[in-house]
């Protein structure tokens, strides 16, 4: 761009001197704005000749020189030499435009780690990131980036996760907190143990993503292609008769008025504004996404999801924040204290999320010694002997099949029933917790007019509907195995408009062949999952719901800038063809038409860029 802007202004300086100092001998100040046509156009004329080599006859390139090199020829060297700058000016107003965009979406790329340390026989060792294996363990100092996916195994520290989340508040994390490569460490030092090979890690399958963004393209910008390659051959054989035609068949007609004529019409024809705009739109729209914690994977899906029409959530992880928390303890014949801790010791050697909540619930410390017997009963719960007491922890079944009394917990949730010595002791309410923005979602959802919204669960009947009538959800499937979410969401592609979209928001983790099978797959906080990136359309960084409707807002706002520019520049471009084939257009009138419109459709395009993270 810094070259660019200086041919310019060197070319400007020539041609206004040319412009302003008129010598005797007329070839002096055309010498002069040869020199800046030289200066300003080699590299277009150079492109276009280099492009008819290769069979790429009719482009922008080729335009522009065929039209400034007949300017030459019928002697309007000024006009020749003002064409070819004003192109150069719209083309730095394009430069510019995809430099900034490429910047917000380049942001991204700063996530790229250049080094690790990584303990090795007792030393620390900087090495590149694909050389470390999984298992093996890295430091990680203040400041650096976070190299690779992995547990930390010795520290705390902050970090600043914004350029894969699009979130500015830091972190907490400390020993025994998976981590994400791409981070930055603030303040502590920590160790991690890798648990991805840098291939595998997320900041290479996001920086995969981002790279491969602009291969999938929208019907709008494959309609543009299309168009330009029809479009411009037309336009020059228009061109060619204007110039030959008129002036045999019609009286007091020139070849020089004719040919200007024409010359004039191929300047205006330059299909510029669409060819540049139209991609760099989505570009934007891209780039304005990835700035609020959104990864699009191509401009298709961008432009899908401004026709959403139904919106189907998964529940676990993506209404609800998947983090199973103990609601209520309900002790019979001993306090709740003691009721929390006979479960805490009898759950302590499992790993399921349940058991984990209540050993986080109980807060101390397990004495294993009095611990005995444990057995794991599949689908019932576990027993165990604890402190010489026999006990049982599980669900209804496992009171019925051991003939227990008990009584039945009519609340929504998961509930533990507590037997000891083989009397009923209690029960313990767990469930999960709704996202603080799932109910705003949908209601903002329905407000940008998606007709439904639906949610999916595994989960029991009760639960799926509590969560549903909670936050406003318009229907809702319960106890759905993977292949039941296919069945129903096969079920609702069919109940949708020609044109409409179906957009399905999961975890990334179990959720992958319905991410694939929706029209839109949109993977929630799943950045640790490979499912999530491969099986998405677009990943959303963040655990937050309300980033669908901040994409859907984007997705939008960046069709109708792109409908603008098309009917703008269509519109713009046929009337100043038509001026310019009846002669009442000079061809300085065709460049402003040709760059104005360009400048402008651009401007407009870099509207996509700007979004509000809030």
């Amino acid at each position: 761009m810094k070259k660019k802007r200086i041919k310019i202004i060197l070319a400007l300086i020539l041609f206004l001197f040319a412009m302003i100092v008129k010598f005797e001998n007329e070839w002096i100040n055309n010498a002069i704005f040869i020199a800046s046509y030289i200066i300003v156009g080699f590299e277009i004329v150079k492109k276009a000749i280099r492009n008819i080599v290769r069979g790429k006859v009719f482009d922008e390139n080729f335009l522009m020189t065929i039209a400034t090199l007949g300017a030459f020829g019928i002697g309007e060297f000024p006009e020749a030499v003002a064409v070819m700058l004003f192109y150069q000016v719209g083309e730095l107003f394009q430069s510019y435009a995809v430099d900034k965009s490429r910047k917000s979406i380049s942001s991204l790329m700063d996530i790229r780690p250049d080094f690790a340390n990584v303990y090795r026989n007792e030393k620390i060792e900087k090495v590149n990131p694909d050389e470390v294996k999984i298992g093996e363990v890295i430091i990680v100092k203040p400041g650096e980036k976070v190299p690779l996916d992995g547990n930390i195994v010795e520290g705390k520290t902050a970090l600043d996760t914004k350029a894969l989340t699009g979130e500015s508040m830091p972190r907490e994390v400390r020993e025994g907190d998976d981590i994400l490569s791409g981070c930055i460490n603030l303040n502590g030092v920590i160790k991690i143990e890798v648990k991805k090979e840098y291939g595998e890690s997320t900041v290479s399958k996001i920086l995969d993503l981002v790279e491969n963004a602009s291969s999938k393209k929208s019907k709008s910008e494959n309609f543009i292609t299309k168009f330009a390659r029809y479009y411009t051959p037309i336009v020059v054989i228009i061109a060619l008769l204007l110039a030959i035609i008129p002036p045999i068949v019609m009286d007091n007609a020139t070849f020089s008025d004719w040919i200007y004529r024409a010359l004039s019409f191929l300047v205006v024809s330059c299909p510029c504004a669409l060819v540049i705009s139209i991609p760099l739109s989505f570009f934007g729209g891209i780039g304005g996404a990835s700035k609020m914690g959104v990864l699009i994977k191509g401009s298709n899906y961008l432009e899908a999801l401004s026709n959403t029409e139904i919106t189907v959530f998964d529940k676990t992880g993506t209404l609800t924040k998947g983090v199973f928390e103990v609601q209520k303890v309900n002790a019979i014949g001993i306090s709740e204290e003691e009721l929390l801790k006979i479960a805490a010791y009898a759950e302590n050697y499992s790993n399921h999320p349940i058991s984990k909540s209540i050993k986080q619930a109980y807060k101390k410390e397990i004495d294993e010694k009095q611990i005995a017997n444990y057995e794991e009963l599949a689908g019932l719960g576990v027993a165990a002997r604890i402190e010489e007491q026999d006990v049982l922890v599980g669900n209804e079944k496992l009171m019925k099949e051991k003939g227990i009394q008990f009584e039945k917990c009519n609340e929504v949730g998961t509930i533990l029933y507590i037997a000891i010595k083989g009397k009923y002791a209690g029960y313990i309410l767990i469930s999960d917790t709704i996202k603080e923005d799932a109910k705003s979602t949908i209601q903002e959802l329905k407000k940008n007019h998606i007709k439904q919204t639906v949610m999916l669960t595994g989960d029991k009947k009760e639960v799926g509907e509590s969560v549903a009538k909670e936050i406003g959800i318009d229907m809702v499937y319960t106890e759905l195995l993977p292949d039941g979410k296919v069945k129903k969401v096969e079920d609702l592609l069919k109940t949708k408009s020609e044109k409409g979209k179906l957009a399905f928001v999961g975890d990334g983790i179990n959720d992958a062949p319905v991410l694939a099978l929706a029209d839109i797959g949109m993977a929630m906080g799943g950045l640790g999952a490979d499912s999530a990136i491969e099986a998405a359309d677009i990943v959303i960084m963040t655990d937050e719901p309300s980033k669908i409707v901040k994409a859907i807002k984007l997705s939008k706002k960046t069709m109708r800038i792109v409908k603008e520019n098309i009917i703008f520049a269509i519109g713009v471009k046929v009337f100043v063809l038509i001026l310019a084939a009846l002669g009442i257009s000079t061809m300085w009138q065709a460049v402003f038409a040709d760059v104005g419109v360009s400048v402008i459709a651009i401007l407009n395009a870099l509207r996509a860029l700007r979004v509000k993270n809030k």
